[in-house]
């Protein structure tokens, strides 16, 4: 294993998969594993000059907001004037979820006053929806700004929130590039909207 894949080497061939122009590409093993229809039912954008060129059409976040596709499918949690809340397809936990602007935007600085104040408000409800369907001993809230900071999709800026108990880690991730989660994507999307604040 090369060292530009330890920072999270059990999903590198999803990063590699939804941002072809940002990262590494999967190796033989790894994209086997990948359905072809891709973890939220979209099809693995066409590699082409013009969609390298256009960061919004190769952004895979981008991609599933546009979609036309139902919530569940799309695995969209919760959706605001300019903040969406999506389960992350690769969590770290169950319940795992990614907080961002409807907007591509890549820096944190670049946020208009209202997209900030909204993107802080959603955290804050997402959390909250975490502890109701989860009951965690805590939470992660946090944000990877850039490539160097282990962010896998940097051109999209983004929160992650999620639940964390004590004694959660074991060494599966490390030793096996596994990630082992409790329920089904799906499970933890019906839990998180059944659970999302009024």
């Amino acid at each position: 294993m090369s060292l530009d894949h330890l920072w999270a080497g059990w999903r590198s061939a999803y990063v590699s998969w939804v941002s072809e122009a940002d990262g590494p590409q999967p190796s033989p093993e790894e994209a086997s594993r990948l359905d072809a229809s891709g973890p939220h039912g979209l099809a693995r954008p066409a590699a082409s000059s013009a969609d390298t060129d256009d960061e919004e059409s190769s952004c895979v976040f981008c991609r599933i907001f546009s979609s036309g596709l139902p919530d569940e499918t799309r695995f969209v949690v919760w959706e605001g004037a300019h903040t969406v809340v999506l389960l992350n397809a690769y969590p770290y936990a169950s319940g795992h979820v990614l907080v961002m602007p409807t907007r591509h935007v890549g820096d944190l600085g670049d946020l208009e006053p209202d997209e900030s104040a909204e993107i802080w408000e959603t955290a804050r409800r997402a959390v909250r929806a975490i502890q109701v369907a989860y009951s965690p001993d805590g939470c992660n809230l946090g944000a990877n700004l850039g490539r160097a900071a282990g962010a896998g999709i940097p051109r999209h800026v983004h929160l992650h929130a999620l639940p964390r108990w004590v004694g959660d880690t074991n060494f599966m991730t490390s030793v096996a590039s596994t990630r082992v989660l409790p329920e089904a994507l799906q499970d933890s999307w019906a839990k998180l909207r059944d659970a999302w604040p009024a």
